[in-house]
């Protein structure tokens, strides 16, 4: 099969190489892709910077989360058969959606909302998952909480300030005046221009925020937040609370510590938690944004779609951050 790999971690270029298709265990469905989508994470696990989470072997096929339909299915699968339309995310240790077949475990997939294209469905799966994580599973937020999210003409923001609004909270969220209509036209409650405005002396009290940015951005966060509010991040580093639950083994949680020291001092002085999200694959609750999907609440924001003989070229696009929503590679 057709697939955009890399060699080696660092800055190199996809490469259109010939892969074998992949095994199919017993609860595995095989799908033949039509669509995947581009995210932050590609660029991170292709630089190398999740390896001390994942250590992934070579060739590599790029590619988290995708869209398509069933082709084969494993002995024990129960939920699906061949012919049904899918979408889902992959698992970490199983990543390669960067290509014309994908094998995965059928608990990983859900049924693709009938009323979205393939390139629409493959831009849900992981800004969708991450954000209802994120927001229902970290944050917990309640109808009327205050909930800031960075960067909402992104990827994961678009989806978080419409998912957000779904679950009736109030939301605010960092844009550049070139976003300010789309954030405004997703339901954001309050929209900061980031390049004339500081967020942490416009806000103050905040039940929690869902930090896409990392750095000095997630540390300014912690003034925002009320005593006992919530930080989770994607784009922060693992701290030693992540390392544990995760089972990272004595000397990575430790050096999870160590990287974290300046957040975990700022959790001390503000009195609120800092959590880094770790998304997890999960069909069932895509099930759930589907619903919200289907009733119009939560609707695919789409900059950019491209051949997937253009992958490096999407690549590229999504990771200088101009665009405004997904980008996808239609694959078929």
């Amino acid at each position: 099969m057709k697939a955009m790999t890399i060699s080696k971690y660092g800055q190199v270029p996809l490469e259109q190489t010939e892969q074998p298709r992949p095994n199919v265990r017993p609860h595995d469905v095989l799908v033949e892709i039509h669509a995947a989508s581009i995210n932050p994470v590609d660029f991170k696990i292709r630089d190398g910077d999740v390896k001390l989470l994942i250590p992934y072997q070579f060739p590599l096929i790029l590619g988290n989360d995708f869209a398509g339909v069933i082709v084969g299915v494993g002995h024990a699968v129960k939920q699906f058969q061949v012919g049904d339309a899918v979408y889902g995310r992959a698992e970490k240790n199983r990543i390669g959606t960067f290509a014309e077949y994908i094998a995965i475990d059928e608990q990983m997939v859900a049924l693709k909302p009938a009323s979205l294209s393939f390139e629409e469905a493959a831009s849900i799966p992981l800004v969708g998952l991450t954000s209802y994580q994120a927001l229902h599973d970290v944050l917990q937020a309640t109808p009327g909480q205050k909930i800031l999210i960075q960067a909402g003409a992104g990827g994961v923001g678009t989806f978080a300030i419409q998912l957000a609004k779904a679950m009736g909270l109030y939301v605010a969220t960092t844009a550049s005046p070139a976003g300010h209509n789309l954030v405004a036209s997703l339901g954001a409650d309050e929209i900061i221009d980031y390049r004339t405005e500081a967020f942490d002396e416009v806000l103050h009290d905040y039940d929690g925020v869902y930090d896409t940015i990392g750095g000095e951005t997630l540390r300014r966060s912690f003034k925002i937040v009320r005593l006992g509010g919530h930080i989770v991040s994607i784009s922060g580093l693992p701290n030693g609370r992540f390392g544990k639950s995760y089972r990272s083994g004595f000397l990575k949680t430790n050096l999870f510590r160590l990287l974290t020291l300046r957040e975990t001092l700022l959790e001390r002085k503000h009195r609120v938690t800092y959590t880094f999200l770790f998304m997890r694959p999960s069909g069932r609750q895509l099930e759930h944004i589907t619903e919200w999907i289907e009733t119009g609440q939560i609707k695919p924001v789409i900059d950019r779609i491209y051949p997937f003989e253009e992958a490096q070229v999407a690549l590229e696009y999504s990771e200088s951050g101009r665009a405004k929503g997904k980008v996808i590679l239609k694959i078929k």
